[in-house]
């Protein structure tokens, strides 16, 4: 007995075979304009990579048979327009620090190229604002609290060399001792020198542990921080009479800095940036308000 046949009607498209709940997977050709486009990129594709750098290699990649380079076009560019600038850099250079702003061609240089140096290398650490991050050790530089001045001079001395760092033996320097962690004071004192420093910042304190805590403080802390928790510029100690703390305020902040003390390291930046961006960073973060 023969199996009956089905006859296939005119230009009944093939299935593949496939079937999910009895829907059947039709065999439909591709548009032909779309397959020659597909064989156009691949021709293009095999072209470009020819023509122009593509392949990474160990130590770079093939250079193409034009030999274009887009870091070079990028590096031309910046060629240019340091050429094109070279002379009010230069004037920059040479102008004192303080002269800078009574110049207002200078200034208005100085403070876009400053701004772009800032966005640049500085927000990661001092925010794009340069308002810093409340309670991560990175200073606030739209205020007057300056841990190591904020003159012209000053600013512009910390950048070049940086502050504690490995990298610059000019680096600005200090060290708070760890009076805790070397027992150079017993849970009880440090206990007391914190109700004292929350004392002189205007806080809520016990008054009979402030009262002890300042016979410790002018042993330990007045050597850096003065007898009147003004601090001193010169070695980095901040204000402590203030609201303005650079790693909390809180008792559990200083108590966790008396016993354990903090080191900010800033890196020295006279080996990534050029004196003129130096200066021109200087005047932009001096001119953000903060600066004195």
């Amino acid at each position: 007995m023969c199996a009956k046949q089905v006859k296939k009607e005119p230009r009944q498209v093939e299935t593949t075979g496939h079937q999910w709940d009895g829907i059947e997977e039709l065999n439909n050709p591709l548009p032909r304009w779309w397959v020659w486009v597909f064989y156009a990129t691949i021709v293009w594709g095999i072209g470009y990579t020819v023509a122009y750098p593509a392949w990474p290699l160990i130590t770079g990649a093939t250079p193409g048979v034009i030999g274009g380079s887009t870091r070079a076009d990028v590096a031309a560019e910046i060629e240019r327009f340091d050429a094109a600038n070279s002379a009010i850099k230069a004037k920059l250079v040479a102008a004192d620090l303080n002269a800078i702003g009574s110049d207002p061609d200078l200034a208005g240089y100085a403070e876009r190229a400053g701004a772009a140096v800032f966005r640049t290398n500085c927000t990661t650490c001092h925010g794009s604002g340069a308002a810093g991050f409340v309670g991560k050790g990175y200073p606030n530089l739209l205020d007057d609290d300056w841990l190591w001045g904020g003159t012209m001079e000053d600013i512009h001395l910390t950048i070049t060399h940086g502050i504690r760092n490995t990298t610059d033996p000019d680096a600005r320097y200090s060290e708070m001792p760890k009076y805790g962690v070397d027992e150079l004071l017993d849970a009880t004192q440090i206990g007391q020198v914190v109700e004292h420093v929350l004392k002189i910042s205007g806080q809520e304190h016990d008054a009979v542990a402030a009262e002890a805590g300042a016979t410790v403080f002018a042993e330990n802390c007045a050597a850096c921080h003065m007898e009147d928790g003004a601090g001193d510029r010169t070695q980095g100690a901040p204000k402590l009479t203030d609201a303005i703390w650079l790693y909390g305020g809180t008792r559990e902040a200083i108590t966790y800095t008396v016993t354990n003390a903090r080191f900010g390291v800033m890196p020295n930046w006279n080996k990534r940036l050029s004196e003129d961006d130096i200066r021109a960073v200087a005047f932009y973060v001096h001119s953000r308000g903060g600066g004195e």
